[in-house]
């Protein structure tokens, strides 16, 4: 057959995803492994990314073996993850302590102390993103001052992608489209900066120099090939960041150019081409060269849905095993029966603190507007219009800074759901196109293989050959009054419960 495959590995927050994908972008096979998160504390969210290696061995032995892959037949491997990620590994690769995701807010005292130092206006403008305990930065600097045993053993921090690279090859990487976590990156010319290392207080023999996302960095190793069944040989790129890979994957490669996340995580990702930045928002560079994408990046997604099902959702439950179906696919039909706004009930989705817009760790969670006529089908209905108004709260400030958002082009789980999707349409007033949604992200870490390894001329080609529209969701305005009210009473609503939210 020959090396026709590409394979995109996708280090999540819930599960590794690994797709095997032919030169159109088709899906050949693909499996999710889950792996957990802990809670210790408060502040603290945490993962083992040894357990994410396992979860990588694990699926890809079972993907080559239940499908029948020869693994000559990879031509190219690609691999995202999660952002913000600080992944401490001595001289010899260990991991020496669990990795803070991107839900950890441990350092926020380190972050403020940090910007009293140097100054927030100086941070910002360097780095193109205001420093909060959910990036990198602060996070190392967390080890430094509670964890001095694992600071003094760090050869290197690695991202959620470059960890499992390096696993793979035993090459140490640091992709572009990741190097916004830490705020000695250089956003206007995407490199490292010494003097900005120095003045933070991070060494800068932990950074890994910097790659392209295409680029080969390495070749699976023999002791890898022994854990996976992959050959030893087969190239690996360096990958990117999952948000920007699912960008990719869902076809958003010029500028103004716009994807809307729906996996774990909600938000959105404009392509731009130009430099434009807003405090309140995320920028960072695209997996595609001389592009960046200034992103809204919330906590509260899919995952909203994702506890709600877990929590109240039982019956649904049952009734998925009966059917043969998701029982998100039934709680979705259950939030259609209600009309737009939910009859005045609100959702806040801010389930573990908030990032953007509004940037507060403290933030919760609020339904608004229960009373005795209400059920459970407004509840899931008001979980689905939260998350899109936060889409749009996101939406908005872009635009204020001067990034528009055209039609948006849907990802991720969420996507499934044609109410959801719609309702997200309804809400922004966008229209949203869906392509194949579940495998966005993974397909966007194939393509960074395949152009990589020159199985497509640019990303241009890559795009032309493997994105295809699946379905389009047309705003309809005939709730426009409805979530006008229901959107304003969103924002009043934080903003009367932010000082109560602090005080818990």
């Amino acid at each position: 057959m020959g090396s026709n495959y590409l394979m995109g590995i996708d280090i999540g927050t819930s599960a590794c995803k690994i797709a095997l994908f032919t030169r159109e972008g088709c899906v050949s096979c693909s499996c999710s492994d889950e792996y957990p998160v802990f809670y210790p504390q408060n502040g603290f969210v945490e993962q083992d990314p040894d357990i994410w290696w396992e979860a990588v061995c694990r699926g890809i032995r079972r993907l080559l073996a239940e499908n029948s892959i020869n693994a000559a037949d990879i031509a190219g491997i690609g691999i995202d993850g999660q952002s913000w990620a600080a992944i401490a590994v001595d001289a010899e690769g260990k991991v020496l302590t669990r990795n803070p995701i991107w839900l950890d807010t441990r350092s926020k005292t380190i972050c403020q102390q940090i910007e009293e130092r140097i100054g927030a206006k100086k941070l910002y403008e360097f780095s193109g993103n205001s420093l909060k305990p959910q990036y990198t930065t602060g996070k190392i600097l967390w080890y430094k001052k509670h964890l001095p045993n694992v600071y003094q053993k760090i050869d290197k921090i690695l991202q959620s992608n470059s960890f499992i690279v390096y696993r793979l090859t035993g090459i140490i990487s640091q992709d572009v489209s990741q190097g916004y976590g830490i705020h000695a990156f250089d956003m206007h010319k995407g490199c490292w900066d010494d003097a900005m290392c120095h003045e933070i207080g991070i060494l800068r023999s932990f950074l890994p120099e910097i790659a392209a996302c295409h680029e080969v960095v390495g070749h699976i190793i023999p002791e890898a090939a022994v854990k996976t069944g992959l050959l030893a040989g087969t190239p690996v790129v360096a990958g990117g960041l999952d948000a920007a890979c699912g960008t990719l994957g869902a076809g958003v490669i010029n500028n103004g150019e716009t994807q809307e996340q729906g996996g774990q995580a909600g938000g959105m990702s404009i392509c731009i081409s130009e430099y434009c930045s807003d405090p309140r928002l995320i920028l960072g560079f695209h997996v595609i060269p001389k592009r960046w994408l200034l992103q809204g990046g919330t906590t509260g997604g899919g995952g909203a849905l994702k506890w709600f099902e877990q929590q109240f959702g039982y019956e649904e439950r049952l009734e998925a095993g009966k059917k043969g179906c998701s029982s998100f696919e039934i709680l979705s039909q259950l939030g259609g029966t209600i009309s737009a706004g939910s009859d005045g009930v609100i959702f806040l989705p801010y389930m573990a603190g908030e990032r953007s817009p509004i940037w507060d760790e403290s933030a919760k969670g609020v339904f608004y507007g229960l009373d005795y006529s209400k059920t459970k089908a407004h509840m899931v209905r008001a979980v689905m219009e939260g998350v899109a108004y936060s889409l749009k709260h996101n939406l908005d400030v872009a635009e204020s800074a001067g990034a528009k958002a055209g039609k948006l082009r849907a990802m991720g789980g969420s996507a499934n759901s044609l109410i959801w999707t719609q309702i997200k349409a309804d809400v922004t007033g966008r229209e949203i196109e869906v392509p194949s949604s579940d495998t966005a992200t993974t397909l966007g870490a194939a393509i960074l293989a395949g152009v990589g390894i020159g199985m497509y001329r640019n990303f241009q080609d890559a795009a032309a050959n493997t994105v295809a529209i699946k379905r389009t969701h047309i705003a309809d305005s005939s709730g426009q009054e409805q979530y006008r009210k229901g959107y304003k009473t969103y924002l009043e609503l934080y903003d009367l419960l932010k000082n109560l939210m602090d005080l818990n």
